[in-house]
């Protein structure tokens, strides 16, 4: 079964920055495509940023390009995402998933809330 536990969220002003990890267990880690997706309360989620299981490759959309670096450590079964130079706009419950790309809700676990405000 997976489990996907993230961490790491906070309130934090504009141009801060945050590091958000999530915990994987239950299915083989380094053989999985992951992704990060985030959702406003009331909206429809949005993909952040995947990247392929080697962790040779990484996608981003455009929004955060420049801004969001995805990574991952295989030998500690976790995803990381870091964020620089935030936004309001970045504001939303942070989940991380499998697959490299799109919305895959039924993987998500435990999500994690980055509030951006001064």
């Amino acid at each position: 079964e997976v489990q996907l536990q993230a961490s790491g969220g906070g309130l934090v002003q504009p141009g801060g920055s945050l590091r958000l990890s999530c915990a994987a267990s239950g299915f083989t880690f380094d053989t999985y495509d992951m992704s990060w997706v985030r959702q406003v309360p009331g909206k429809l989620p949005e993909w952040v940023s995947g990247i392929r299981s080697g962790g040779t490759r990484t996608y981003y959309t455009d929004s955060v390009k420049g801004r969001f670096i995805i990574s991952r450590d295989n030998a500690k079964r976790t995803l990381y995402l870091q964020m620089n130079n935030l936004k309001p706009e970045d504001t939303a419950v942070y989940y991380c998933q499998t697959g490299h790309a799109g919305i895959r809700r039924g993987s998500w676990g435990q999500g994690t809330l980055v509030t951006v405000s001064s």
